[in-house]
């Protein structure tokens, strides 16, 4: 049983769901925010929804820059987010990509429990966030392993139409999915948690 003191949660995608999807992003200054992206998780801010990213992040793997990238792409993230006064409450990330998926760099060409579609990261969230209420639980992304990631993990599923999204349901990017919204962008995602959480 949750305690007393349970937050609900969503767990957000980063790249073409909080961000504008640019690929693998080399130049920091690249990294820019979908409109209304900043307010949005403002609104979950306001309303005592931790907020929690869960992205896979290969390009170290790949050898397209090292892992210290990464960390400075969150750290924009992050400021960029906080201009809108929201901030995210945890951030996770899964560097790793398996060598029969085209990973090359040690230490990070494993197979993990933490690439989505597999739960891990939001598992390590579990584990170390107080008072998550995983019976209000939300997993936005513009993927189909992001709506994977959600049934993997027992909670509801949120796909937005930005970044992939729309390919994604017109079958031509990974495959069609089935999730418990469909989005037009994170503004809508959060307009519809909102509303299910005072159902």
């Amino acid at each position: 049983m949750p305690s007393t003191n349970a937050r609900p949660v969503v767990f957000f995608d980063r790249d073409g769901t909080i961000n504008v999807e640019a690929g693998y992003i080399r130049r920091v200054e690249d990294l820019n925010l979908i409109e209304g992206a900043g307010e949005a998780i403002a609104r979950l801010n306001k309303a005592g929804v931790l907020c929690v990213l869960t992205t896979n992040q290969t390009g170290a793997a790949r050898g397209y820059y090292p892992e210290s990238h990464i960390h400075d792409l969150h750290a924009r993230l992050t400021s960029l987010l906080a201009g809108h006064g929201a901030k995210l409450d945890a951030i996770y990330y899964c560097p790793h990509l398996s060598p029969e998926e085209g990973g090359e760099v040690a230490p990070y060409n494993i197979a993990c429990n933490c690439r989505k579609p597999m739960p891990g990261m939001i598992e390590q969230a579990v584990a170390e966030i107080p008072d998550l209420d995983m019976s209000r639980a939300f997993v936005v992304g513009d993927k189909s392993t992001d709506v994977e990631l959600a049934r993997n993990s027992k909670v509801k599923g949120v796909l937005v139409e930005t970044g992939y999204g729309q390919r994604v349901q017109a079958g031509e990017y990974q495959w069609p999915v089935q999730p418990d919204f469909q989005a037009s962008s994170i503004v809508q995602a959060a307009e519809w948690i909102l509303q299910q959480l005072k159902n």
